[in-house]
């Protein structure tokens, strides 16, 4: 059986591994005009320069945030968690608000205001994590967290809309922001992620017996002897660290952490230090997918990817919540 299950695990990672790579040869031919099959020599530099780093940022982004998913649902044991229910989400909206603000009243390079725009994403979203695990007294009570991140998100969403009320100027560029977009992803962006991405990987497979241990009941894992209330704080900061990191470069993607999980678990189930790495690479696959369409679909219009995802994501789940709902009535009925 474990032989079955690890041969299952390596048969999908090899797929998703596949894909990704699929995924960056298709993003590298997909520009503002559409399919560019015939331009490619021409537009080496355009490739490089563009098309590459953002079609690997999206698929980095993706990894985070599948990552993120996978630890929100075996912390909170949870399967409608996702990265964004501490709070995180509204934070680095009011991170970007408050640094578009201030921004706009200087005289400052492109560059910079890039660097200062993520900066303050990444400090919103650590803000909002950090705000929630003070209310919530720490991370021993799972349902006080949920109910605080839900409170701080409210808030702080509140805050970034009233700033839109009060500095009309910059609604345009927070927007952009909130609907999510990989269109500005550098290969300095990229690095940033992968770093990221690697730490928070190593560190979650690590820990992961913590996440088996509590699938069984918080009892049973402290009956093993597992350090349960250090190694929450260790994966809750590798959540928050994920989620500001994808967060900050290309907005607010949604769906994406709740849908990865989901698909693995679908293919696999076994031990969540395999499952965490299929997320991974599941998440990667969605948002690399989801980036290439949303430039190609409607081209010359590029559709937001945040809302890509939306869409897709939501009738996903939808779908999955009727089948569900399809497989328990039918449970009941052959009971009765």
């Amino acid at each position: 059986m474990n032989a079955h299950k690890v041969s299952s695990a390596s048969k999908l990672a090899g797929q998703l591994s596949l894909l990704l790579i699929l995924l960056l040869l298709v993003g590298a031919l997909v520009g503002s005009e559409g399919w560019a099959l015939s331009h490619i020599q021409a537009d080496a530099s355009l490739i490089a320069d563009i098309r590459l780093p953002r079609t690997l940022g999206a698929c980095l982004a993706g990894a985070l945030l599948g990552l993120a998913g996978a630890l929100a649902q075996g912390l909170f044991r949870n399967p409608l968690a996702d990265p964004f229910l501490l709070g995180s989400a509204s934070g680095a909206s009011l991170g970007v608000a408050i640094g578009m603000v201030i921004l706009s009243q200087l005289d400052v390079s492109p560059w910079f205001v890039r660097v200062g725009i993520t900066g303050m994403a990444f400090m919103g979203a650590w803000l909002a994590v950090v705000l929630s695990l003070v209310l919530s007294w720490g991370v021993q009570h799972t349902l006080r967290l949920l109910l605080a991140g839900v409170v701080v998100g409210v808030v702080f969403g509140a805050m970034a809309s009233l700033l839109l009320v009060m500095f009309p100027q910059i609604q345009g560029s927070v927007q952009s922001f909130m609907l999510g977009s990989t269109a500005y992803v550098s290969w300095s962006a990229c690095g940033l992620m992968l770093g990221v991405l690697l730490l928070s990987w190593l560190v979650s497979v690590a820990a992961s017996p913590l996440l088996d241990g509590l699938a069984l009941g918080e009892s049973t894992a402290l009956s093993l002897g597992l350090p349960v209330k250090a190694l929450r704080w260790v994966l809750l900061a590798v959540l928050a660290l994920c989620t500001a990191a994808a967060v900050a470069q290309t907005g607010l993607i949604a769906f994406v952490g709740l849908a990865a999980p989901h698909l693995v678990r679908a293919r696999y189930k076994g031990i969540h230090g395999q499952t965490l790495s299929l997320s991974c690479l599941m998440g990667a696959v969605l948002l690399g997918a989801a980036d290439v369409l949303a430039r190609g679909l409607m081209a010359p219009l590029e559709l937001p990817v945040g809302v890509l995802t939306a869409i897709l994501g939501g009738g996903y789940m939808l779908f999955l919540m009727r089948s569900m709902s399809s497989t328990s009535a039918g449970s009941r009925g052959g009971r009765a």
